[in-house]
């Protein structure tokens, strides 16, 4: 399949105080939280494509966001803190936080259907607290004695929640039974994971990190045993994050050379590459529904290079 001539971006946010952007998160098919180097939260309306306001929640990056419709805005800043945000009459207030005490870019993860939080804690532990107040209700550790380094990555592996994978520094591949805390295999494989996304739908999921490599990865059930079963090349090394999106037709890896790759989820053969940014690619989403100012739904890229850049890949 040939790749596809790339696509202009439907439209480029950016502030002259914004800087470099780590983190998206839509707050709903409208509105975009855009997470920053220097600490500040952005929100912008995509009906209008202005900021509507900004607000510092740390002195650290912001590396992840993640919105729930009842509890709020939870943010992560780089080595620190968890934190909890709700929307008042006079803007956003902490509520409460978490310590993490995790000095890499491991991101958290959540599940909005047990109210779960997964979040890195030290160097290579995972605690899952409550999302609607941030108290802790579990711990997890690799078992053994050897030596996993950080933790990289985090993603649920289940609709339900009931189990959690965690890939460390190392190349081991730790997948733990969220329901008695207890784990249930665990995998070396060869490259340090520094991106990480699964589908529970087609038992499929997919790593990169520092290599020019993706791997494509499966579970085999009920045993929860990963297997790595093929690998995509790509031109430049490095990926710093991907993505799958939501119905399952593409999935998108973001690189260190300002590359966005896109390719075909089924045959994972590659689609298309976007090369509007000219730094790092720090994050990738998709909104949850149609945008109506284009009439589609859009795929959003946060980079280095201090600009969000908007996207139509539905049509």
């Amino acid at each position: 399949m040939a790749v596809l001539l790339p696509p202009d971006p439907v439209y480029s946010l950016r502030s002259a105080d914004m800087g470099p952007v780590h983190s998206l998160c839509f707050f709903d098919s409208e509105k975009l939280y855009a997470g920053t180097s220097s600490g500040c939260i952005f929100l912008w309306d995509l009906q209008t494509n202005r900021c509507l306001t900004n607000f510092r929640v740390a002195s650290q990056p912001v590396i992840a966001l993640h919105r729930d419709k009842r509890y709020g805005l939870v943010s992560q800043e780089k080595g620190a803190k968890v934190k909890l945000w709700q929307l008042k009459n006079c803007g956003y207030e902490e509520v409460s936080q978490i310590e993490t005490e995790s000095g890499n870019f491991c991101r958290i993860d959540c599940s909005d259907e047990r109210d779960l939080l997964l979040v890195p804690k030290g160097e290579n532990h995972l605690h899952i607290h409550n999302l609607r107040d941030l108290s802790l209700v579990m711990k997890l550790t690799p078992e053994g004695n050897e030596n996993f380094g950080a933790l990289m990555s985090i993603k649920i592996i289940d609709p339900d929640a009931s189990c959690v994978l965690g890939a460390f520094e190392s190349g081991h591949f730790v997948t733990w039974d969220l329901r008695e805390g207890k784990v249930l295999s665990v995998k070396k494989l060869e490259e340090c994971p520094m991106a990480l996304d699964y589908d529970s739908l087609t038992n499929r999921g997919i790593y990169a990190g520092p290599n020019d490599k993706i791997h494509v990865f499966d579970y085999q059930r009920p045993q929860m045993l990963l297997h790595e079963r093929s690998e995509i090349n790509l031109k430049n090394p490095g990926v710093s994050c991907l993505r799958i999106r939501p119905d399952r037709k593409i999935f998108v890896s973001g690189g260190w050379d300002g590359r966005i790759r896109v390719f075909s989820w089924k045959s994972l053969r590659p689609l298309a590459v976007l090369t509007e940014h000219k730094k790092s690619i720090s994050d990738v989403a998709f909104s949850p529904g149609r945008v109506e100012l284009w009439r589609a739904p859009l795929m959003a890229i946060a980079g280095e290079d201090r600009q969000i850049t908007l996207w139509n890949l539905y049509n």
